[in-house]
């Protein structure tokens, strides 16, 4: 793992030491932080004793070992030293806080409650995932076409994803491999790169393109699951080879878009440093 980022996180009026893990595109937050923010203990040291205590009764209840078997890593500690400590990722942190009998826990467990549900409602009827992206970005300021766009963009992806599960490629690392190979080709970053291009973390990368990026995405994709239905490729390395070729008419797109207005298409713009209303403009600026 690459070395981490050290930082403080406000949690309402108390501190929550946390790493930015950019090799894995995740958080790490420091246990006795959030256990010292849930129970509102005056110490770390109080913080500390009642984590441990807690461990200790989750592994004799038996809770899952996602929970009870933390990474390990060095924070700033408040003597001023780097001090290994245990720490959770975002998935852990949910269900740390689930196990906490806390009051300032307690708005957090109804939060999770309601995604839950919404989930299950969304394997029932799966167009209500739809309904509620389409809805979450309109509470976010991006416009109508901008949303139209991307909602297009989500049936495209669908459409490649089932081809390669028809080939047998195995969704996961094998999915992201071959998104990460397309997203190379045609823009000429990987996705990783492109996304530092942006000033992204771990937000969605396809959230945070322009409509002329996510055409020229649409374009790789629709290429590569058109010629997958042709060819019929066989396991990831066939599919792999179908990916590029497919990947290269968004390329080729792309270039003979900057050679005719003579700037990038490849845009630092993100949703957040100048609004979400202004991804609908691809000005095509590289910073």
């Amino acid at each position: 793992m690459s070395e981490p980022k050290n930082k403080i996180k406000l949690f309402g009026e108390k501190q929550v030491r946390h790493i930015w893990d950019e090799e894995n595109e995740k958080y790490w937050f420091s246990v006795v932080d959030i256990i010292g923010v849930l129970t509102e203990q005056s110490t770390q040291r109080g913080a500390s004793n009642y984590w441990a205590k807690l461990k200790e009764r989750l592994k004799s209840e038996g809770a899952s070992e996602l929970l009870t078997n933390c990474q390990q890593l060095k924070m700033l500690a408040p003597d001023g030293k780097m001090r290994l400590t245990d720490v959770m990722d975002t998935e852990q942190v949910l269900r740390l806080v689930q196990s906490v009998p806390s009051p300032k826990a307690e708005p957090f467990k109804l939060w999770l409650a309601k995604v839950g549900n919404e989930r299950i409602d969304e394997t029932v009827d799966p167009e209500l995932s739809i309904d509620r992206a389409i809805q979450n970005y309109r509470r976010l300021g991006y416009s109508e076409n901008w949303i139209n766009q991307r909602i297009k963009s989500i049936e495209v992806r669908k459409g490649l994803t089932d081809e390669w599960a028809q080939s047998g490629v195995e969704e996961g690392v094998e999915y992201a491999t071959l998104t990460d190979l397309m997203t190379r080709t045609w823009s000429g970053m990987n996705t990783r790169e492109y996304k530092k291009h942006k000033g992204l973390k771990k937000e969605n990368l396809r959230d945070n393109m322009t409509n002329t990026e996510l055409v020229l995405n649409m374009l790789a994709e629709v290429a590569a699951t058109e010629i997958s239905q042709a060819e019929q490729p066989v396991g990831f390395m066939e599919s792999a080879d179908v990916a590029k070729r497919g990947a290269k008419t968004g390329k080729v797109a792309r270039e003979q878009l900057e050679s005719e207005t003579g700037k990038s298409a490849i845009s630092s713009l993100n949703a957040k440093n100048l609004g979400n209303r202004q991804l609908q403009l691809n000005d095509g600026e590289d910073d």
